[in-house]
């Protein structure tokens, strides 16, 4: 159910709202919880293969984020510019353990966690997170790893991310040719502005202060997505992160081996180190 909302969360309005949280208790004694963010033009959907497989003790928020596919025309065309990850951190109940990001979520998210390491802040003390788990992310070390050709090829690997989202996530068989008209549907819909705001983000990725990030953190990357090799060079470069590469899966782990990547989240939690409960930072 939507957070703060009675009602189906898929009624009628509902998808006009920037920001929809969802929530699923834990089956056994509650002791931890997540928050999982999805990427540019999916939606909270991506995770509902994760449920019967995370860990009893798990109690879990999916954000439906403004750049989902209903909705990232209305986010990608506004001018002002809201830290929506911040948002959802501030309208949980409670503080979240470990905060799961996939693709743009988990630039958006390392984005955050190097501005506050810039400016000294802990992310424990300040939003409750003892670890991040990052999917699928985008990142180059240098700008001069981004080509003049760096932009054309990106839309071309886009249409591809979308193409493979439709073939994972879809319950009904489609052929290749009508996937690949909706994934067109799709790229449109996200529009030259929301194009521009993704790139923006990970041509920034240089400039991550990712020597700062020391949150326990974990990368997962399948071993066919176009951008493997980006994922182990932020596991190298995140001091307190680990990476593990999905053999046999593309940009979308979580769907392709629900079951395999919940038992890691369950292993990664369990290796995070106890802590008191922290007091939220007031804004």
């Amino acid at each position: 159910m939507a957070l703060g909302e009675t009602g189906a969360a898929g009624d009628r309005g509902l998808a006009q709202r920037p920001l929809l949280l969802r929530h699923r208790p834990a089956r056994d004694a509650t002791r931890l919880r997540a928050l999982f963010l999805h990427g540019l033009a999916s939606s909270g959907a991506v995770w509902d293969g994760l449920a019967p497989h995370l860990p009893p003790d798990l109690e879990t928020w999916t954000a439906d984020l403004p750049w989902r596919a209903d909705h990232v025309q209305p986010w990608s065309r506004r001018p002002e510019r809201t830290d929506w990850i911040v948002t959802a951190l501030e309208r949980l109940p409670d503080p979240p353990d470990v905060v799961v990001a996939h693709s743009f979520s988990a630039n958006q998210l390392l984005d955050l966690l190097s501005r506050e390491a810039e400016a000294g802040n802990d992310p424990y003390e300040r939003y409750g997170i003892r670890g991040v788990v990052l999917v699928s992310p985008f990142y180059r070390r240098s700008p001069d790893d981004f080509a003049w050709d760096s932009v054309s090829g990106m839309q071309r690997d886009f249409l591809h991310i979308m193409e493979e989202g439709l073939r994972t996530h879809s319950a009904r068989r489609i052929t290749p040719e009508v996937r690949r008209h909706m994934a067109e549907r799709v790229c449109e819909r996200v529009g030259p502005y929301g194009w521009v705001r993704f790139f923006e983000h990970y041509l920034r990725t240089p400039w991550l202060r990712t020597e700062l990030i020391t949150v326990p953190g974990l990368v997962v990357t399948g071993q066919d997505d176009f951008a493997a090799a980006e994922s182990a060079l932020l596991a190298a470069d995140l001091p307190g992160a680990g990476l593990h590469t999905v053999p046999g899966c593309g940009h979308y782990p979580m769907s392709e081996h629900a079951e395999s990547f919940s038992a890691l989240v369950g292993a990664f939690l369990g290796r995070l180190p106890d802590r008191a409960a922290p007091h939220l930072t007031e804004k």
